[in-house]
C-alpha cells in the first residue's frame, strides 16, 4: 500500500484542489491533496472563507498583483528627450549658428569642419578594407583622440551605451582617457583675472607655476590665499563652450558616416542630444560648486565651519550623519565664476596607491565600505549621485575618509527608477526571469508591445543553472545585454548615468580589493532598505523576496534573511547614533546592521498580506509545507526510534527531510535569537496579531488540518514501528 501511495505522489508533483461543493454559508467541504515529501497526504475538511471566495483559475497571475505600467517611464523619456532638444536647440538655432559662424571666424569654422571632414574620410577608407571589428574599434577610438575634447566626452559617454554600439566598441571607449596636454599657464592665469575681475597677485599670494592636473576640459593649480588658506584653482579651457557647440553643430554633419563606421544600432544623434547637455554641464563650474554643496549636505561631514553658504544663510544646521565618512572640498564662492571654480585644498593618498595606504595604516576594508555605502545611498535612496566616482575623483585622507572631487557630472535619479533598480536587483537575485522582464518594461528598456514572455524565456535561459553565475558588475550587464539585443532594446536616459556611476564604483574598489562585486556588496544594504521604508512599493517587493509568485515561499531565502537579522541587528538605529560621539569616525560597517523596529514593522506588514485575500494562495503553500514538515519529523524522529538502522541507504528522501528539519531549527533559533534582541517590540507585534480574527481563524484551520493529518498517518506509522519491533526482536 505505502508503494502505491508514493507511486502517485511521484506522478503528482503540485497542489491540487479538487471536489469543490457549496456546504454552508461559511464552509466548503473539499478534499486536499498534498504532495508531503515523498508521499501524498489526502486532508478531507471544511475548507476556510479563504478558499471559498477565491479558488484556483487555470490562469497564471501572480499573488502580488500586476507589475508597474510603463507610463511614467514614456512619460520620463519625452520630457527628457525635450530638454536635451533644448538645451543642444539652444546652440543649434540656425541664428545661433551663424553667430558662432562669424565669432569663431569663418576661415576657423571651416577650417575644424575640414579636419573632422578629413579624419571621417579616413574612417570611410578604412570602412571599405577592413572588417574586422577589433581593429575598425581600435581606430574609431584613435579618431576621436584627435578630434579632441568634445569627441573625447562623447566616446567616454558612448563606452557605457551597448544599445547603441557593439560591445567590442563599448569596451575599447572605455580606454579613453580624460587626459590631453595642458594649455599654458599664462593663458589659463589671464582668463583667472578676465573672470575674477582682479590681477591674480591681488587674489592669490601664490599659485603653482604649472598645472596640478590637466583634462580635456580644464587644469587646475595649487595656491594660497591671502588668508593663508590653501585652495585647488579649477581653470576651464578658454573658448570651451564655443568649441564645444561648434563640435556638436557639426557633428550633424559627419554622424551618419559615423553610425555607418561604428556599425552603431542607432541613430547617434539621439544620443548626443542627451550627451551634450550634460557636457555644457561640466563647463558650467558654477553648477558645479552647487553640486559639491548639494553633495556635502547630502553625503558629507561637516563642522560648523565648513557648512554650505545656503545652510547658514538659511539657518539650517547640519549635524555629522552616522557612517557618512564623506569628505567634499568647501567652495571659495568669493573666487569662483562659471570658469573658474576654487576650492579647498584636500591632501590624500590615491586608492591605487597600496603602499603610501599601508604606511598610512588605512583599513582598506573599511574604505570600500565606505565607498559603497555613499554610493548606495546616493542611486538608491537619495537620488543625486556622482556619475564619475572613478579612482582619479577619489582619495583617502590621512584620517580614513574618502573625499571626492569633480561634480559636474551628475545623475538626478527619480524615485520611480530607483525603486526600479532595487527591484531589478532582487529578481536578478531570484532568477525570477518574468518579473525581470516586466521590469525592464516598465522601466522604459523595452519598446511597448515586445513579447513579454520571449524575453523572460530568452532571460531563462542564459541564466542556466546558476552554478556559473558571476557577481561582477560588468559580467552581468554584458550577460543581460547579449539577451536584449534580440529585442531591439533602449537604455533609458537616467540609467545610462546610473550604470556608469556602478561601472566606476566596482572599478574603483577592485583597485583596493581584486574581488570586490558591487551586486553581492550591495545586497544587505537593499535588504536594509526594503526592511526600512513602509511605502507599498518596497514592502511589495519584500513580499516577492521571499514569497514566489505562485503563492509559494522561497524557504532558503527567507532562512538566510532571518539568520542575516538574527545576526546583524540592533535594537533601534537610533541607539548607534546617540553612542557616536559628535566627533567621532563613523563605524564604517553600521550600515549593514538593521534596525530591529523596521523589522519588527516589516513582518507585520508581512503576516497583514499572508491574511488578507491577496494572500490566499500563501496561505495554502503554508499549509502544505507545515504538513510536509510534520511528516518529515514523524518519520525521521517516530520510525527510526531507537533501531539504529541507517534510514540513508534505504530511503533516498532521507537527506532531504534531514535537510528541512535542519532548516527549520535553524530558522527558529534565529527568530529566537531576534526576539530577543528587542523582546518588547516583538511581543507588542505578536499581541496586535492575536487580537486580529484572521489569525486566530488561520490558527484554527492550522492545528485542524495538523491533527487531521496526524490522525490518518498514526495508524500506518504505529504498524511500521511495530513491524520493525518484531523485526529487530526476531
Amino acid at each position: 500500500m505505502r508503494n502505491v501511495v508514493a507511486a502517485l505522489s511521484r506522478r503528482s508533483r503540485r497542489l491540487s484542489l479538487i471536489n469543490f461543493a457549496a456546504h454552508s454559508d461559511y464552509t466548503i467541504v473539499s478534499t486536499l491533496l498534498f504532495e508531503v515529501g515523498h508521499e501524498s497526504v489526502e486532508v478531507t475538511r471544511g475548507l476556510p472563507y479563504f478558499l471559498q471566495r477565491n479558488p484556483y483559475s487555470t490562469g497564471f497571475t501572480s499573488v502580488h498583483g500586476e507589475g508597474p505600467s510603463a507610463d511614467y517611464a514614456k512619460l520620463r523619456k519625452k520630457v527628457l528627450e525635450s530638454e536635451f532638444g533644448h538645451v543642444l536647440g539652444a546652440h543649434q538655432s540656425k541664428t545661433q549658428s551663424l553667430s558662432i559662424f562669424y565669432r569663431s571666424g569663418p576661415f576657423l569654422a571651416l577650417y575644424r569642419a575640414a579636419i573632422i571632414s578629413f579624419h571621417v574620410v579616413k574612417l570611410a577608407i578604412w570602412q571599405l578594407f577592413v572588417q574586422d571589428m577589433k581593429k575598425r574599434s581600435v581606430k574609431f577610438r584613435e579618431t576621436l583622440i584627435s578630434l579632441g575634447p568634445f569627441y573625447i566626452k562623447l566616446g567616454q559617454a558612448l563606452s557605457t551605451r551597448p544599445d547603441i554600439l557593439p560591445t567590442v566598441y563599448c569596451q575599447e571607449l572605455a580606454k579613453l582617457q580624460d587626459q590631453i596636454p595642458p594649455f599654458p599657464t599664462h593663458v589659463a592665469l589671464k582668463s583667472i583675472e578676465l573672470q575674477l575681475g582682479a590681477p591674480v597677485s591681488l587674489i592669490f599670494a601664490d599659485i603653482s607655476p604649472e598645472p596640478i592636473a590637466a583634462a580635456s576640459l580644464g587644469q587646475v593649480y595649487k595656491a594660497h590665499l591671502h588668508s593663508g588658506e590653501l585652495v585647488a584653482v579649477k581653470v576651464q579651457r578658454p573658448g570651451m563652450s564655443l568649441k564645444l557647440t561648434l563640435d556638436a553643430l557639426l557633428f550633424n554633419m559627419v554622424g551618419g558616416q559615423l553610425k555607418r563606421f561604428a556599425k552603431a544600432r542607432k541613430d547617434l544623434l539621439v544620443a548626443v542630444n542627451e550627451m551634450v547637455r550634460h557636457m555644457f554641464d561640466e563647463i558650467d563650474y558654477i553648477l558645479e560648486g552647487q553640486n559639491a554643496e548639494r553633495f556635502a549636505s547630502l553625503y558629507g561631514l561637516y563642522s560648523h565651519d565648513d557648512e554650505p553658504s545656503s545652510n547658514r544663510t538659511s539657518g539650517v544646521k547640519t549635524r555629522p550623519k552616522k557612517n557618512n565618512s564623506v569628505k567634499v572640498p568647501k567652495i571659495y564662492w568669493k573666487y569662483t565664476r562659471k570658469a573658474v571654480l576654487t576650492m579647498e585644498w584636500v591632501d590624500g593618498i590615491k586608492l591605487t596607491d597600496e603602499e603610501k595606504l599601508g604606511k598610512a595604516f588605512l583599513n582598506r576594508k573599511e574604505l570600500i565600505d565606505q565607498g559603497l555605502y555613499c554610493s548606495l545611498r546616493q542611486l538608491l535612496e537619495v537620488g543625486f549621485f556622482h556619475a564619475d566616482p572613478h579612482p582619479g575623483n577619489l582619495i583617502a585622507t590621512k584620517n580614513g575618509y574618502l573625499a571626492y572631487f569633480d561634480f559636474g557630472m551628475m545623475g538626478d535619479i527619480p524615485r520611480h527608477y530607483r525603486v526600479g533598480l532595487i527591484q531589478v536587483i532582487v529578481h536578478f537575485v531570484n532568477r525570477d526571469s518574468l518579473s525581470l522582464a516586466n521590469d525592464f518594461l516598465s522601466l522604459g528598456f523595452l519598446a511597448e508591445g515586445v513579447d513579454v514572455l520571449a524575453v523572460s524565456a530568452a532571460l531563462e535561459a542564459s541564466f542556466g543553472d546558476g552554478t556559473q553565475q558571476s557577481q561582477d558588475f560588468q559580467a552581468i550587464m554584458n550577460q543581460l545585454y547579449d539577451v536584449m539585443y534580440d529585442f531591439n532594446f533602449t537604455l533609458p536616459p537616467d540609467y545610462a548615468l546610473v550604470i556608469r556611476a556602478l561601472g566606476s564604483l566596482e572599478g574603483t574598489a577592485k583597485a583596493l580589493d581584486p574581488d570586490f562585486k558591487v551586486i553581492e556588496s550591495a545586497y544587505p544594504f537593499v535588504i536594509g532598505r526594503l526592511l526600512a521604508d513602509p511605502n507599498p512599493d518596497m514592502r511589495k517587493i519584500l513580499r516577492e523576496l521571499v514569497i514566489r509568485n505562485d503563492g509559494s515561499i522561497r524557504w532558503n531565502r527567507l532562512e538566510r534573511l532571518v539568520a542575516a537579522i538574527s545576526e546583524q541587528s540592533t535594537e533601534s538605529a537610533e541607539e548607534d547614533t546617540e553612542a557616536a560621539a559628535p566627533g567621532n569616525m563613523p563605524n564604517p560597517l553600521g550600515w549593514k546592521s538593521f534596525d530591529m523596529r523596521a523589522v519588527v514593522a516589516a513582518t507585520e506588514d508581512l503576516f497583514h498580506f499572508i491574511l488578507s485575500q491577496k494572500g490566499s494562495r500563501v496561505r495554502v503553500f503554508l499549509l502544505r509545507d507545515i504538513l510536509k514538515a510534520v511528516d518529515a519529523f514523524l518519520e525521521d524522529e517516530v520510525e527510526a526510534y531507537d533501531f539504529d538502522e541507517k534510514i540513508e541507504s534505504r530511503d533516498p528522501h532521507f537527506s532531504e527531510r534531514q535537510a528541512m528539519l535542519k532548516r527549520v531549527s535553524n530558522g527558529f533559533r534565529s527568530l529566537q535569537h531576534a526576539v530577543s534582541l528587542a523582546p518588547n517590540v516583538w511581543m507588542s507585534m505578536f499581541l496586535r496579531l492575536a487580537m486580529k480574527p484572521e489569525v486566530r481563524t488561520f490558527s484554527l484551520d492550522i492545528l485542524s488540518a495538523t491533527a487531521s493529518h496526524v490522525s490518518s498517518k498514526a495508524p500506518h506509522t504505529f504498524w511500521i514501528w511495530v513491524s520493525k519491533l518484531l523485526h529487530k526482536v526476531t
